[in-house]
């Protein structure tokens, strides 16, 4: 409006308004990179294009033990109805072979004196139901088998043989699937963050893991690595570079003793790939640490794995984790609400390579800190004092509102009488 009125020239109104759009930046959202690892330890790659199909029906067991429960459950109830129905079938036409089927109801009693191979056996259907008191054992005593057909003998033994096996395999993929080790690593926590802080004047990488069951995992280990994305000096580009990294662990053995949260430490060193990021080049790193722990299932046996990987976003500089076991009449308690949470502690912004040739920064990082400490103490005590000034000036006001003012009256003898109301 005020361009129209020639209030103010045109010229004056669009270089403003261009200034306007260049004060504020224009911030695009960053494509999400796909991590290897999910956090809750599923490996995050699809296999595309396989051609070798025959492959998989070679190793059949593990084959079936991988697949999801309702098609194991439908392969499970297919494979006995499918034995079932060819065996019938085979009872079927030894009955029909042996004449068994033209033979008249008083041979189930065994008032005449035909012998039939299978007694009371004229239908698909009592062939059927034959067939399953075969393989499942089941005896009802009206069917049985006689010794009239040595034919009928040798499909009594080959049932027997392909029931037994088809037993052996469903009922072991059933179990191997209700007990599989990845089970017992639900149970199995990690922290959402890491956190990244100075301990024994080191910077070092640290997360928390911990165990929610009584039952211990025996023997267990931790393994870090990094996967990012690394360009030889031939050009060639690998899409996912794994480095391990050390654990610092007191004892020689790299196990852990897994009764009780424990702060995983991995001190930044010459070796660890995270020597030359300082704080502000986190942000930008593309770059995943996964977390592999390994042990025993005490109750089973069974050797379990629980994974995990935190990225740039989930790494906390200047942080440390809250303590959460506590000794309560004799007892240690863990609280497990607290399980991730973290407390802003003083820590150089700096890489470690610039801590390790400036050892003066983690000085002054520390006296930074105490000052401030110092100066929030101070803050505290003042605003503590003035409260309490406030307080009992306030008390003061109110103790001499209520006290009680003198009146003097006079009497019509002259005499003055002081009075309190």
């Amino acid at each position: 409006m005020l361009a129209r009125k020639s209030i103010i020239p045109e010229e004056y109104v669009l270089a403003r308004i261009a200034a306007e759009n260049l004060r504020k930046p224009r911030i695009r959202d960053q494509p999400r990179k796909a991590r290897f690892i999910a956090k809750s330890g599923a490996c995050n790659l699809a296999h595309k294009n396989i051609r070798e199909q025959g492959r998989f029906l070679q190793d059949i067991f593990t084959t079936l033990v991988d697949l999801k429960w309702r098609h194991t459950l439908v392969i499970f109830t297919m494979s006995f109805l499918c034995s079932w129905l060819l065996f019938a079938m085979m009872w079927w036409l030894v009955a029909f072979a042996h004449g068994d089927m033209y033979a008249s109801t008083e041979n189930c009693t065994g008032s005449t004196k035909w012998t039939p191979c299978v007694t009371c056996v004229r239908s698909f259907t009592s062939a059927f139901l034959f067939s399953i008191e075969v393989q499942v054992t089941i005896g009802f005593g009206g069917r049985m088998m006689t010794e009239e057909c040595p034919m009928a003998i040798t499909v009594l033994i080959l049932q027997n043989i392909v029931g037994l096996i088809i037993n052996a395999v469903m009922l072991g993929c059933i179990f191997m699937k209700t007990a599989q080790a990845h089970r017992r690593a639900e149970t199995l926590i990690f922290s959402r963050h890491a956190v990244i802080a100075v301990r024994n004047g080191r910077l070092c990488f640290m997360f928390r893991v911990g165990d929610l069951r009584k039952s211990m995992i025996i023997s267990a280990s931790v393994r870090i690595q990094v996967v990012k994305k690394t360009t030889t000096p031939e050009g060639e580009i690998i899409p996912i570079h794994q480095q391990d990294i050390p654990v610092d662990n007191p004892i020689e053995s790299n196990n852990i003793f897994l009764v009780a949260p424990l702060i995983i430490c991995h001190v930044i060193d010459k070796r660890s790939p995270l020597y030359d990021i300082s704080a502000s080049d986190l942000v930008n790193q593309d770059l995943e640490l996964i977390v592999v722990l390994e042990g025993v299932v005490e109750t089973t046996g069974i050797t379990t794995q629980a994974r995990t990987s935190y990225i740039a976003e989930e790494i906390l500089w200047g942080h440390r984790f809250v303590p959460i076991v506590t000794e309560e009449e004799g007892v240690y308690a863990v609280d497990y609400s607290k399980f991730g949470n973290t407390i802003k502690v003083a820590a150089p912004r700096c890489s470690a390579r610039e801590l390790d040739e400036k050892p003066s920064i983690l000085i002054q990082t520390l006296q930074k800190s105490e000052l401030s400490h110092q100066n929030s103490l101070r803050k505290r005590n003042s605003m503590r004092r003035n409260n309490s000034m406030r307080r009992n000036n306030s008390m003061r006001r109110n103790n001499s509102s209520l006290i009680v003012p003198k009146v003097q009256f006079i009497t019509p003898e002259g005499n003055q009488c002081v009075c309190e109301t």
